[in-house]
């Protein structure tokens, strides 16, 4: 799952290794017409879903239509730091996690948090001016990397 996808870079990616469906989630048009531009020569039809739509409405829609990813990735625009804390809230309180890493990428001078409900960060992996964080659900410890 591709949430804030933009161009949909992450999500084609793990389509070109071998992913079998990817849920690209994005609210800007320009950025679903460039996400559908992108997929069309990759000849992946039936491994992707594009959800036109803010992700507070497409993770209540993926959750009743019983979506169950093994990766969940969101890059949320570095300036709205709170969408972290709603996002991951929000996946916490959905039945789709079951499982799944969850993987978000922000600032590395922005710490967007250790836990949220029962999701707690496992890893921070820092580069350059760029972090991702990793988390899990009920994972009885959180450990903090640096690399």
């Amino acid at each position: 799952m591709d949430l804030f996808a933009g161009t949909g870079a992450v999500g084609i990616e793990a389509l070109s290794r071998g992913a079998a469906m990817v849920y690209f989630v994005e609210s800007s048009k320009p950025a679903v017409e460039l996400i559908r531009r992108n997929l069309l020569p990759l000849g992946v039809d039936g491994k992707s879903q594009i959800l036109p739509q803010n992700v507070e409405r497409a993770i209540p829609l993926l959750d009743r239509q019983r979506v169950r990813p093994d990766f969940i990735f969101l890059d949320p625009p570095y300036a709205l730091r709170e969408t972290y804390e709603i996002t991951v809230t929000a996946l916490g309180n959905s039945t789709m996690i079951e499982g799944a890493l969850i993987v978000t990428e922000h600032e590395r001078k922005f710490d967007p948090g250790a836990e949220f409900g029962g999701i707690h960060r496992i890893r921070k992996l820092e580069q350059g001016d760029a972090a991702l964080s990793f988390y899990r659900r009920n994972y009885s410890r959180s450990v903090e990397a640096k690399e």
